[in-house]
């Protein structure tokens, strides 16, 4: 089975695309956001980034959720490779998918969403931390300019390619 790893910057459209591939396969969507500790959530809702020592235990919470399914969606930053080495936890069958966007682009998603504890403020350090794919990673990287429908189509397609 696979565990497709939706990943990117806030912003970049992770939840909306992840739960779109999730409800076209029938596969479980598990949402980073959900997993994290009300102390995380009230870091960065006051600005604050976030540390390693507080992403760990969020981190190894996804993983064992995933642990538990044969197949899913994440949706999760991911935003160095250490912290996608803690979410495939060993498994060979994890594809990460890449949602590739530029700051201008996702500075005015960020600027025109409402009711995220996540501030806009933060995308430049969010930017400053991602380490993008390696090649030795194999991710799927889709561009984000356009609509959420073909960004789902074309992570499915490259699922599909990939598990085929």
């Amino acid at each position: 089975m696979t565990i497709a790893l939706v990943m990117g910057v806030s912003g970049c459209g992770k939840t909306t695309v992840a739960a779109g591939v999730a409800q076209r396969l029938g596969w479980p969507l598990l949402e980073g956001d959900a997993f994290h500790p009300p102390s995380n959530v009230a870091k960065m809702a006051s600005g604050t980034p976030l540390t390693d020592a507080d992403r760990w235990p969020w981190l190894r919470a996804i993983a064992a959720a995933a642990a538990e399914v044969p197949s899913a969606v994440i949706a999760c930053s991911a935003l160095k490779r250490a912290y996608r080495d803690v979410l495939k936890a060993g498994r060979d069958d994890v594809v990460i998918v890449y949602l590739r966007g530029s700051r201008e682009l996702i500075g005015a998603r960020l600027a025109a969403r409402k009711g995220h504890f996540m501030p806009p403020g933060l995308l430049d350090s969010q930017f400053v931390t991602l380490e993008e794919p390696g090649a030795d990673e194999k991710p799927l990287t889709i561009p984000i300019n356009d609509a959420p429908g073909k960004l789902i189509d074309a992570v499915v397609a490259g699922l599909r390619g990939r598990t085929a």
